[in-house]
Parts: C-alpha cells; sequence; structure tokens
C-alpha cells in the first residue's frame, strides 16, 4: 500500500465551547435535589483537575484530556440527572395527594410558558451571549416539558377510584 494513500487523520482541538454542545445541564429542583442527585458522579473532581490545568498552562490546547474527560463525564451525568429528574416526577404523580400533583402540574406549565417567552425574546438577541441564551433556555424549556409529560404520566396512571398512598413519616417527594 503507497504511503500517500493511507488517509490522514486530522487533529481537532477541543475549546471550552466545546463543552456547549448538546443540551445544558439540567436544573434540579430544592423539593428534589437530595433524591435525584443521590449517587450520581457530579464530576467536581475532573472539573477541579480542568480548572487546575487551565491555571497552569493558560490555554485549552495543552488540557485536551481534561477537556475530553469532563465532557464525557459531564454527558453521562446530565443523561442519568434527566432520567432521575422524569422518573422522580412519574412517581410523584402516582404518589402525590392528587389537588398537591394537580397544583405542582399547573406550576410548570406556568414555567413552560414563561420558558417560552424568554425564548422567544432571546431570538432577537445578537451574537454569542444571544446563542448562549437559547442555548440555555431551551434545555430548560425541553427538560420542563419532558418533567410535566412524566408528571402527567403518573397521574393517569393512578388508579380513578383509590386515592393516592402517601408513605406514612415521610415526604411527598422522597420514594
Amino acid at each position: 500500500m503507497d504511503v500517500d494513500s493511507q488517509p490522514t487523520m486530522e487533529e481537532t482541538i477541543l475549546v471550552g465551547d466545546d463543552l456547549m454542545m448538546g443540551p445544558p445541564s439540567p436544573i434540579i429542583p430544592p423539593e428534589i435535589a437530595s433524591h435525584v442527585l443521590e449517587g450520581v458522579d457530579l464530576c467536581d473532581d475532573i472539573l477541579r483537575t480542568l480548572f487546575l490545568c487551565l491555571q497552569i498552562n493558560g490555554t485549552e490546547p495543552f488540557c485536551q484530556d481534561e477537556i475530553s474527560l469532563y465532557r464525557d463525564c459531564s454527558e453521562k451525568r446530565d443523561k442519568e440527572l434527566r432520567q432521575r429528574l422524569q422518573d422522580s416526577e412519574h412517581k410523584l404523580g402516582l404518589s402525590m395527594p392528587l389537588d398537591q400533583a394537580k397544583e405542582r402540574a399547573a406550576q410548570l406549565e406556568s414555567e413552560v410558558t414563561s420558558l417560552e417567552r424568554r425564548f422567544i425574546l432571546a431570538s432577537g438577541m445578537e451574537g454569542i451571549e444571544g446563542f448562549r441564551q437559547r442555548w440555555s433556555l431551551h434545555g430548560r424549556l425541553t427538560d420542563t416539558k419532558k418533567r410535566l409529560e412524566s408528571l402527567k404520566q403518573g397521574m393517569e396512571k393512578r388508579k380513578k377510584d383509590e386515592p393516592a398512598v402517601v408513605p406514612t413519616g415521610k415526604k411527598w417527594f422522597f420514594w
């Protein structure tokens, strides 16, 4: 095989903006945060190492391993957190007293409406700041809609003639 006919690999240099691929990290509501975050690798050690590398070297090309490790860890973490958030909302829909579940659904619907309005306003912003605003709002909007959908699915699955069962001695937001 001729040496010239071998495919060449183009080296890609990762930068901080490469961490903004895909949706942003989900926002965890305080009332379910302790449960949702339990046992999840928050990538804080890897992030600390990345910041230390950037502090020592001053530029991203010297921190490729750290950027790559953090990107992989944060993508895995965010996927797990999104699934846990949806599972938690689904279980709340099944177990909360119906009036509280309906109130929670109304709050999430109100949040969706607010985020949609803010997203429309952000569409008029130009440049990188506009991009960051739209990126963040789109991620929050998508996550909130999925949480609302999971909550409503849980509410629909409960048996119509049985009241919701609330475990004794525990608050409604723990499973």
